[in-house]
């Protein structure tokens, strides 16, 4: 370097470290929660670091830990937080539509799998079965949901569809939208399932009048009912099993 009268100066320039990019503070945490989910899979976690953990997969740079503990506090149970919407989930402080995506993309992976393995279980022998299939996918489900189950003429599961959603009554279940159904998949024979969101799998009045309307409107096109299951808290209730199928079925041959 130069100076004024071309005298030469020393140049005394000192380079500094460059720092490092700051790391969020639950940066740490993060990194733990992922080596010990692949070290021992989610034994052991509690229900907000699985809420957690979820988040993180499409929050890179925020710490989840907070948010996870104010949904679950909000929402009451891991389930609950699983099952509540994206505009629920975002009005809690903090929590965005990046936030919510790991959430609601895992729920919608589960509930596809699980109705994959009804699928590939080709047929199922009991209520007990049927029920052991159904369940992950109707337990918590905070509205009821009509599932139906179409099977081929030798009893195996050829598809399985939610039809309707809401408080099932006479105007909300149509035996003439399940008989198309049945017919757009050329079933023999169908399975109904719904769930009780009370816990309680005890069939109510409508329940019982839904089923009996169903089971004339499928003899009618010669489509077989062999079940209709309702699942509640880790309990179900089988028509087949209580009698009414048959009592339905001998009662359509009759008039």
């Amino acid at each position: 370097m130069s100076g004024k009268n071309g005298l030469k100066v020393a140049d005394t320039r000192v380079d500094l470290p460059k720092e490092k990019p700051e790391e969020h503070k639950g940066a740490g945490h993060r990194k733990r929660l992922r080596e010990r989910f692949l070290r021992s899979g989610i034994d052991g976690f509690a229900d907000y670091e699985v809420i957690e953990l979820l988040m993180t997969l499409a929050t890179p740079r925020k710490d989840c830990k907070e948010r996870a503990k104010a949904a679950l506090k909000r929402f009451k149970t891991l389930q609950g937080v699983l099952e509540a919407s994206p505009k629920e989930l975002q009005e809690i402080d903090g929590i965005g539509p990046t936030n919510v995506l790991g959430i609601k993309l895992i729920k919608a992976v589960a509930d596809r799998y699980m109705e994959a393995r009804v699928q590939e279980a080709k047929d199922v022998h009991n209520s007990k079965e049927l029920f052991d299939y159904l369940y992950q996918t109707l337990q918590h489900k905070t509205r009821e949901c009509f599932k139906v189950l179409f099977l081929d003429a030798k009893n195996r599961i050829i598809a399985a569809e939610t039809l309707f959603e809401g408080t099932l009554t006479a105007s909300a279940v149509y035996p003439r939208e399940v008989v198309k159904a049945a017919l757009d998949h050329h079933a023999a024979a169908l399975i109904f399932a719904h769930n009780h969101p009370s816990g309680d799998p005890q069939p109510s009045a409508e329940d019982i009048a839904i089923t009996r309307q169903l089971v004339s409107a499928c003899g009618i096109v010669g489509i077989t009912v062999h079940e209709h299951l309702v699942i509640g808290d880790n309990r179900y209730f089988s028509f087949a099993d209580a009698g009414y199928i048959a009592r339905m079925k001998k009662e359509t041959s009759d008039v």
